[in-house]
């Protein structure tokens, strides 16, 4: 058989497979809307369940044959299911803005396209649209595995009754952009987020050395200011630069290439155990010697896997500390309960921020 031949039978072969795919996600979309009629008869509706978008992807994941990826095909699905439940009700994020931020990238990665994403000026504000019920759920960044964590998402949870919903972790690749005034050989400035710089120190060194670095609001921020500049630069990732339209002339520049950064999902509703969960609190107990160790001293009695500590100022007394603490494992699990009730016996102030999927994609 000839290769033109060939190609022609090949894409007969695309061509019947898309009408498949066409006809069974129409079949899924159907499903989905019937999904909705049948919770609009329930008291206390929520269309988003965190906990079934996490079996469902990761049981897509175990059953991929190849050759896509386990997390290309799961990231494939992720935009199925948003659509399928925009049709529910479209999802409302709130986003530590502006447009064009890792936090944006990384509500979408978890929520997919079809939610609305809304910026929002300060973490403080995001947590406010969602308490006040205007978004559904917010998307703040909480640690970075380079820089370390970041204290003003910490800081909100003390006085917030707002729960963690899920985590997403988003691997972090800096690009040097520069807009259309701008020639490569002419740049002496360079703007991006205080934590960017210090992420990509090394190279800039090495490549800039003289160049003067400046600190703003947010690598959105910076991509929106280089836009109509002379002679400046950018830090930010590529979707500051698809919405501003500049042009990447250095990619991944960040000196770590494993640099990732964990943003959490905070919202009002609990989440159901998933299967594989993690749960975060924050402990506070009077100030004393062995203090924390006491606090410690349950979760290795019963064996439960810490995977973060922080220690925060309590806010309301000075030289005191309230600590968070994430580990694994869903509250609704005993052992996980033991903790809890050791805890409050020792006079532990305790406060549970939300057990939830531990992050998929």
């Amino acid at each position: 058989m000839s290769s033109d031949k060939e190609l022609a039978k090949l894409r007969k072969k695309i061509d019947d497979l898309d009408d498949r795919l066409v006809q069974l996600i129409s079949e899924r979309a159907s499903c989905a809307s019937e999904v909705a009629e049948v919770k609009q008869g329930m008291e206390d509706t929520v269309y988003y369940r965190p906990e079934r978008e996490a079996q469902v992807l990761r049981r897509i994941m175990e059953q991929n044959p190849g050759p896509l990826g386990d997390e290309e095909m799961a990231r494939l699905f992720r935009e199925v299911m948003s659509a399928c439940l925009a049709l529910e009700e479209p999802t409302k994020v709130a986003y530590l803005g502006p447009e064009g931020t890792f936090t944006q990238a990384a509500a979408l990665k978890h929520f997919g396209h079809s939610s609305v994403t809304q910026p929002q000026s300060t973490i403080e504000q995001v947590f406010r649209e969602v308490e006040a019920g205007a978004c559904h759920y917010g998307v703040v960044p909480v640690e970075n595995s380079t820089e370390g964590i970041v204290t003003h998402t910490l800081d909100s949870f003390i006085n917030s009754g707002l729960r963690i919903c899920g985590e997403v972790e988003l691997r972090i690749h800096h690009n040097l952009m520069i807009g259309k005034n701008t020639q490569e050989s002419g740049i002496t400035r360079v703007y991006s987020h205080a934590q960017s710089l210090a992420q990509c120190r090394r190279w800039l060194d090495a490549n800039y050395p003289s160049i003067e670095k400046v600190a703003v609001s947010s690598n959105a921020e910076a991509a929106r200011r280089v836009q109509t500049e002379w002679n400046s630069a950018a830090i930010a990732g590529d979707i500051a630069s698809e919405l501003y339209d500049l042009n990447i002339i250095a990619e991944n520049i960040e000196d770590h290439p494993d640099n990732s950064t964990r943003f959490l999902v905070i919202g009002s509703v609990d989440v159901g155990p998933s299967g594989k969960d993690k749960t975060s609190v924050m402990l506070s107990i009077k100030n004393r010697p062995g203090a924390l160790f006491t606090l410690l001293e349950p979760f290795e009695r019963n064996q439960v896997d810490m995977t973060r500590l922080e220690s925060r100022p309590s806010l309301s007394e000075n030289w005191n500390y309230v600590f968070f603490i994430d580990f694994i494992g869903h509250l609704s699990e005993p052992h996980i309960a033991a903790v809890f009730t050791e805890l409050e016996g020792i006079g532990c102030d305790v406060k549970i921020l939300g057990s939830y999927p531990v992050a998929v994609l």
